[in-house]
């Protein structure tokens, strides 16, 4: 006799016996799996670092080891995120690793700080980590005030502030170098962008979702005989090793800098939100407000002792949600192997400082496509934003605009105290502020109705 359904509150019903989601699979396909998933989310957790290093000043083998220390503690959440324990975890296939939202803040917390930049930012991370752990049961009931027209501006962005990176690493990185804005540099960022572009186009599947990553791969082969590769990073690092526990210093804590990532923390939890009701529809497990709180626990806590090991604040990865809808693999234990081999990379430092090898305008190129990306999910957000209801374009219209003048007008701030302008200079977190208190203006208190004072709609999913 067949086994009878078992219903729940949701009214989506599961048969009895192990969900998918709980499914474990034979060891090879469990690692080949898992390999995909990391694979599909390599270039974004090295990303991060390898902007921030050289711009608060580290060297390559610094920011080398910063990678590796990003690959390690990204591994080290996914784990909580998918195996989980006590309240902490969404327990579902769900990928973490290093935020893009907190670039630019943590470039704006650095600048001019010299050794203590790293500290500060790690400081401020821990608190911003621990504030965010603390407000996860209460999360769900702000969620309201982030609807798209918020979290669509503010990945936006993202995006729009990290172009500028690629644009630089395209002519060269270093704007003293003789051959900065070389037309050969700028010719190899062109070439990378057009394979990359190419490869998206032709490519299917599995390879489809690593092109950046092949268009990397094929972009440093061609840079090797025109002599714009350095492979100083790799001979000089080991093969094994740990990620020394505050290698850069103990954490400082600057109040200006903890507010900043404090507002970054608020988007990440938010962009997670959204990542866990969206991928809850896609493995058939639809998350309650208990799922929601572990998975935001888990992001809060991850972020929290990510900088002990070095690494920075940890958010979910859309485009691996991507990658579970297509392949059909709904298995956490699947995405748990992907973070185990995360921290396997992680205490190779050989692994991480290859990337070192790759030239700047090679990244440049690729660069474009992945922070682009970025501000394209944003837009596809913003779509289902509502622009027509009340002032939600306004709202838009003053947020962007004030979160471009750090990217248009470096100097703008440059009379206001410093401490004001670890805020002020990071485009992400003015503009986040802006949308969130114009949304509160026009859309909550007072609202009409019949226009934007209707309920806000739930967050879109960010790729």
């Amino acid at each position: 006799m067949a086994a009878t359904p078992r219903f729940r509150k949701d009214a989506v019903v599961v048969p009895e016996g192990k969900h998918p989601v709980d499914e474990t699979l034979p060891p090879l396909k469990m690692f080949t799996s898992g390999l995909q998933h990391v694979a599909a989310m390599y270039a974004g957790v090295v990303a991060p670092p390898m902007i921030v290093g050289p711009a608060v000043g580290l060297s390559a083998t610094e920011t080398a080891f910063l990678m590796g220390a990003s690959l390690f503690t990204a591994g080290l959440a996914t784990l909580l995120q998918t195996l989980g324990f006590w309240k902490i975890g969404a327990k579902l296939p769900f990928v973490n690793g290093v935020s893009f939202a907190g670039v630019t803040p943590m470039i704006a917390i650095g600048k001019g700080e010299g050794d203590n930049a790293i500290p500060i930012i790690f400081g401020a991370i821990i608190v911003a980590g621990i504030v965010g752990f603390l407000a996860a049961p209460y999360f769900g009931k702000l969620v309201r005030f982030f609807p798209p027209v918020v979290t669509g501006t503010v990945i936006t962005l993202i995006g729009v502030s990290l172009l500028p990176v690629a644009f630089n690493w395209s002519q060269g990185g270093n704007s003293a170098a003789p051959d900065y804005g070389s037309t050969q540099n700028i010719g190899m960022a062109a070439l990378t962008l057009a394979i990359v572009l190419v490869m998206r186009k032709f490519l299917r599947g599995f390879l489809q979702q690593i092109s950046i990553l092949l268009g990397l791969i094929a972009g440093t082969l061609i840079a090797i005989p025109l002599n714009m590769t350095n492979f100083d990073a790799v001979r000089n690092a080991d093969i094994v090793g740990f990620p020394t526990p505050f290698h850069f210093g103990a954490p400082q804590f600057q109040v200006a800098a903890i507010i900043s990532m404090c507002i970054v923390m608020l988007v990440c939890m938010t962009e997670s939100t959204a990542d866990i009701l969206a991928l809850g529809k896609i493995v058939g497990r639809p998350a309650d407000a208990k799922t929601i709180e572990g998975g935001l626990r888990a992001d809060t806590l991850g972020s929290a002792i990510s900088p002990l090991f070095n690494g920075f604040m940890c958010s979910a990865f859309a485009q691996n949600i991507g990658l579970v809808a297509m392949t059909k693999v709904r298995s956490r234990f699947v995405v748990a192997a992907g973070g185990g081999i995360l921290i396997l990379l992680g205490l190779c430092p050989m692994a991480a400082s290859v990337i070192g090898v790759v030239p700047l305008p090679v990244l440049g190129g690729a660069g474009i496509v992945l922070f682009g990306s970025v501000a394209a999910s944003g837009i596809q957000t913003l779509a289902g934003a509502a622009m027509e209801k009340g002032e939600n374009a306004l709202i838009v219209a003053a947020s962007i605009g004030i979160g471009l003048i750090p990217i248009a007008a470096p100097g703008f701030y440059h009379a206001f105290p410093k401490d004001l302008l670890v805020v002020l200079d990071s485009g992400i977190s003015t503009g986040c502020v802006v949308a969130i208190l114009l949304n509160l203006a026009f859309n909550h208190l007072g609202a009409r109705k019949g226009a934007a004072g209707e309920p806000a709609p739930e967050p879109a999913l960010a790729h």
